[in-house]
């Protein structure tokens, strides 16, 4: 059971962009639910503030704070949890790092990140920091399996209001290039353990048995996979790669997800780093480690380790101009596609650039083909199919197009892929078992030195819930409904297994679909180019790609996306959309105070939360303020009030004035609650009077530098003065 004093709402706090904004709206948030006699907390799950919960014995007293992190992870298993959950960083350990440097010179005595540690005391902290690096919040929270969807409003006003797409031509050289094989998808072997088991999983060769983890505990009905990447062939494929781009004339990119995938991605993304600059390794491999070069860490900081070295910087640059030109991050800035893992993030970049017919920024600042580099085949076909698709049928039309629902697989950690404390950078050549505790070898893969292993599973309950959430949206909906599993891959194997008994038994196996992952995407791209709907089933990595793939195409973002997480004790998670782009928010806020983050995300989060609780609660006020929320957002929509990209224009602080406007005049209009007209009322009347005071004073802080006292770690009282700038506004809203 949750504490009696746990707030009604728990919103997050979190990072980067979807924070400032935070500084802006929440307070507007609080006005309104307190009305109701709503209280809405807030738990913080930042960077920043996970960094400082993991390491109390080096604080003051007054620098400590609570493990909200854990504090959530218990509440998210009751019923009287409601979570309104942002975006947060998923730390690269460039990222980690620049968070623990901003935290030291804020005066908390942090130790360093160890890089190489060698001490018992250095691989303490380090196995600290790693608990934090990744998508370590996501799978302490998701006790729940994922129903993600445009909200009827949004997609309404994309279809009214159809944004640019690129044009796309069958001649176009943009392709998708995976492996051949010696991948994850063509190593994996998977089993459903038909009683509770412990595994340990150890790596055996001629002199020696290594425990790489003991003690992982799997209930009965647990789909357990295991697989490899071979470094030899990854390495093979990547050099080919490279010279075929050159060949062709395009541009090279590499598309990774070194965030959520944070053990198996970023030593992929060094594998490309050391491709691309083999000549250099080859010479002066032994220098740059000296100097603390790490590829995994990416090319910019590479270049900031060696940049004092003119032989080694000329040969950089000598081999660089033998490349193909690549991928730019920022063109503008020469911040390449391989500086920085966390920089270039599969699931925004990909649809970012389909979107775009194809086409990425070079070197040069202009637009060019691509060859996407995304190495595993498990998920690779999906863009693929989407590439070529767009080649053969030219650009989506957002006006008439479909929509794309999700019922994806999540709970309990289902799916962790890569980033799972099973996966391995291997040190020696052998063999890798799983050896359950009856003796059994549940797994065993023949491995060499540098190949990447790892193992994953999916329980039986959230399984089982994931498929009868599909039944329920599906009969909602009347759409058809595809999951995406691929009988010729070992883990979807295991789980249609699970899917087709359980549909046949509730009479609905005629109403659902099972394809590929390739054939799946074809056929949902043919379905809403007709106009027509579809729900995408699908495990936690696709669930991941598909709902920025599908909203960036229909809508031009992610971050309008309806997500509700629904707790299998009986809570409600509501998450705002992705946060990909939150980086680039920040950093123009703090160079022209205009900040252009879409709040659409938070704004429909909010109506499902207070509508959750009037259902949980019996707050019948509840109902009203969240049905409100719906109309506001309607007007949000329908008279642009949404940010816009340029400074001088109106950013995220005029929508939450234009966001509190509508919702008072809803509340005051409506007929179901006396008492919350008449309390919205005279609001209402005061944000309408003061429309031109209030607009003018949040349009004259911009076009200067903001200072908000920290980038992970802001300092409050500053963040309120740029988020907050309209004394008018405030007074109303206080």
């Amino acid at each position: 059971m949750a504490d009696k004093n746990t707030p009604d709402i728990i919103y997050t706090k979190v990072d980067e962009a979807p924070e400032l904004a935070s500084a802006s709206l929440l307070p507007i948030i609080r006005k309104f639910a307190s009305a109701a006699g709503i209280s809405v907390g807030t738990k913080d799950i930042s960077l920043a503030g996970r960094i400082l919960a993991t390491f109390p014995e080096m604080l003051t007293e007054e620098q400590r704070i609570s493990d909200d992190l854990a504090e959530l992870g218990e509440l998210v298993k009751t019923p009287e949890a409601n979570v309104i959950k942002l975006p947060n960083i998923s730390a690269s350990v460039p990222q980690l790092v620049a968070a623990i440097k901003e935290l030291q010179s804020q005066g908390y005595a942090l130790p360093d990140y160890p890089e190489e540690p060698k001490t018992d005391a250095e691989k303490a902290v380090r196995a600290k920091y790693d608990s934090i690096k990744g998508s370590a919040v996501n799978p302490v929270l998701r006790e729940g399996n994922s129903d993600r969807r445009a909200a009827t409003a949004v997609k309404k006003f994309a279809q009214a209001n159809p944004h640019r797409m690129g044009e796309w031509t069958r001649d176009s050289k943009t392709r998708v290039a995976a492996m051949s094989g010696g991948d994850f998808f063509s190593n994996e072997v998977s089993a459903t353990l038909p009683k509770e088991a412990t595994a340990t999983i150890v790596l055996e060769n001629a002199k020696t048995e290594t425990v790489l983890k003991e003690g992982v505990k799997y209930p009965a009905g647990t789909v357990v996979d295991a697989t490899y990447m071979s470094a030899s062939a990854l390495d093979s494929f990547l050099e080919d790669e490279i010279a075929k781009t050159k060949d062709e004339g395009v541009l090279f990119s590499l598309h990774m997800k070194a965030t959520m995938m944070k053990v198996s991605d970023p030593i992929i993304f060094g594998h490309a780093v050391k491709a691309w600059l083999k000549p250099v390794f080859e010479k002066y491999g032994d220098e740059m480690k000296a100097l603390g070069v790490n590829p995994n860490s990416g090319l910019g900081d590479l270049l900031a380790r060696v940049k004092d070295q003119p032989e080694i910087m000329a040969a950089i640059e000598a081999v660089t101009a033998e490349r193909p030109p690549m991928y730019m991050v920022n063109s503008d800035k020469g911040i390449t596609n391989l500086h920085v893992p966390s920089d270039v993030i599969i699931d925004a970049s990909m649809p970012a650039l389909i979107r775009a017919g194809g086409k990425g920024w070079g070197p040069d600042g202009k637009e060019h083909d691509c060859v996407c580099v995304i190495p595993d085949n498990s998920y690779a076909p999906v863009y693929d199919a989407a590439v070529e698709f767009f080649k053969a049928n030219g650009k989506l039309n957002p006006a008439t197009a479909g929509t794309v629902q999700n019922i994806g697989l999540m709970a309990q950690k289902a799916e962790e892929y890569g980033s799972h404390p099973t996966t391995f950078e291997i040190p020696t050549d052998g063999v890798v078992k799983m050896v359950l505790d009856d003796g059994t070898v549940l797994h065993a893969h023949e491995v060499k030195a540098g190949d990447i292993w790892r193992s994953a599973s999916a329980r039986k309950a959230p399984i089982e819930d994931w498929v009868n959430l599909a039944i329920d949206r599906q009969r909602l909906t009347g759409y058809r409904a595809i999951f995406w599993l691929d009988e010729n891959r070992a883990h979807d194997a295991e789980l249609i297994k699970y899917v087709k008994p359980i549909l046949e038994a509730k009479g609905v196996a005629d109403k659902f679909e099972i394809m590929a992952p390739r054939e799946a995407t074809i056929a949902s791209l043919e379905t809403i180019t007709k106009g027509e709907n579809t729900i995408a089933i699908t495990g936690n990595v696709l669930r991941d790609y598909l709902t920025d793939l599908f909203p960036i195409l229909e809508l031009a973002t992610s971050a309008k996306m309806l997500s509700i997480v629904k707790l299998m004790q009986g809570g409600g998670l509501f998450e705002t959309g992705a946060g990909g782009s939150a980086p680039k928010h920040v950093q123009q806020l703090l160079e022209e105070d205009h900040l252009r983050w879409d709040s659409l995300g938070e704004f429909c989060a909010l109506g499902e939360s207070f509508r959750f609780l009037a259902e949980t609660k019996g707050n019948a006020k509840a109902k009203v303020l969240g049905d409100a929320v719906d109309v506001a957002t309607q007007g949000i929509l329908d008279n642009d009030r949404s940010p816009s990209r340029k400074v001088g224009q109106p950013d995220n602080r005029d929508s939450h004035y234009w966001f509190a406007r509508y919702w008072a005049e809803a509340l005051a209009a409506q007929g179901d609650d006396a008492e919350l007209a008449a309390e919205f009322a005279p609001v209402a009347k005061a944000l309408a009077d003061d429309e031109a005071k209030i607009v003018a004073e949040l349009a004259a802080v911009q076009g200067k530098p903001a200072d908000i006292g920290g980038y992970y770690h802001a300092d409050p009282a500053k963040l309120a003065a740029v988020m907050r700038p309209s004394a008018t506004l405030n007074a109303i809203i206080g």
